[in-house]
């Protein structure tokens, strides 16, 4: 029995293009659809287009993960092994899958529905969470290279994207921690100017351009607008500055020359566009505990002192731009996502 992707009883994540309401495009790391469901057949049917690296979709049934293998490009039917409900020693026989989106835009999968056996119900899911947060960022809010875990502390493997798993970025850890939802508008490469940093090499794309966007990558077509109505956080995560210095670290070399000044007075204005969508959100800005050099953390903190609102705040970590030369495997996420849940909680949000 198919189940489209209108079902009522899905649920979705994320910020998703829902040009064809029959064929919802999942961009950015983190989204995701869930279902619950009886029976114990369960197949996905997608579309990839792939930009580079392998592509994957991660699924959770039953509480147990897995990841998916797309097709560089087309339609793909993906049988999903159930375990069979005579066997579950607990609950109601019944199963739910979370299928979500593991990786960047190095890929824009399309969502065509799920298949469960004949005579078998798609049954209500939980509450959807009423705290809702969102983030700006770069590969490390994205989750990239999170699952090599020979690496902790160290430089990256050589890979294609295999262990890149938004699951287990700091982002979608701190929103869990949180009990909200999140939409994580986060990018490999990314840095805040266009011209800067590494996404899209040679004609760098920078936040300023994708944050209010759905697609954004070119390879894949013209830009589209993101319709801010339909998502309201009541915290939003900044964190931008870790890819800003190349190819050229201008920060660290001359915090006041034209260049610095510059990147102050645009990540002030980046702040304020968020602000003006959302007036009463509670913003907090960051960086990670990837390695980089503390100017950009003080133009950081000089930018938020000078917005005189109670509500954006600089937020350092213990380890903040010491704690390892490559990107955040899982325990330094999860260090990561402890210290910021922690400070979040402290705040008088009024979720």
């Amino acid at each position: 029995m198919w189940i489209r992707p209108q079902h009522k009883q899905l649920q979705y994540a994320g910020r998703i293009d829902w040009t064809d309401r029959n064929a919802p495009v999942f961009v950015f790391p983190c989204t995701s659809v869930q279902m619950r469901f009886t029976g114990d057949t369960l197949k996905v049917y997608v579309r990839n287009k792939k930009a580079y690296w392998e592509n994957y979709l991660g699924c959770i049934l039953d509480g147990e993960q897995t990841k998916l293998r797309l097709p560089d490009d087309g339609d793909v039917l993906l049988e999903i092994p159930v375990k069979p409900s005579a066997e579950q020693t607990d609950g109601d026989g019944s199963h739910e899958v979370l299928l979500f989106k593991r990786q960047d835009s190095c890929h824009e999968v399309t969502f065509l529905g799920f298949e469960i056996g004949e005579g078998e119900t798609v049954l209500d899911l939980p509450y959807v969470p009423q705290r809702r947060i969102e983030v700006y960022g770069d590969s490390v809010s994205a989750g990239e290279v999170s699952e090599a875990l020979d690496y902790v502390g160290k430089p990256d493997p050589e890979h294609k994207g295999q262990y890149s798993n938004s699951w287990y970025s700091y982002a979608w850890m701190t929103a869990r921690k949180l009990g909200a939802q999140i939409h994580d508008v986060a990018q490999g490469g990314i840095a805040l100017l266009d011209g800067t940093g590494w996404f899209n090499e040679p004609d760098y794309i920078g936040m300023e351009t994708v944050w209010n966007k759905i697609h954004y990558n070119p390879v894949f077509g013209p830009s589209t607008d993101w319709d801010f109505t339909q998502y309201k956080p009541q915290v939003v995560i900044v964190a931008i500055g870790q890819n800003d210095s190349h190819p050229e670290d201008y920060m660290k070399e001359d915090y006041n020359c034209s260049r610095s000044a510059r990147w102050r007075r645009e990540y002030g204005e980046l702040l304020k566009k968020i602000r003006g969508q959302y007036p009463d959100a509670w913003i907090v800005c960051i960086t990670t505990l990837l390695e980089h050099d503390p100017s950009w953390d003080q133009s950081v903190d000089e930018v938020c002192g000078s917005l005189q609102d109670e509500k954006i705040r600089h937020f350092v970590f213990r380890r903040n731009g010491s704690g390892t030369p490559g990107h955040l495997r899982i325990p330094e996420a999860e260090e990561m996502a402890e210290e910021l849940s922690t400070y979040i909680e402290e705040l008088d949000i009024e979720w």
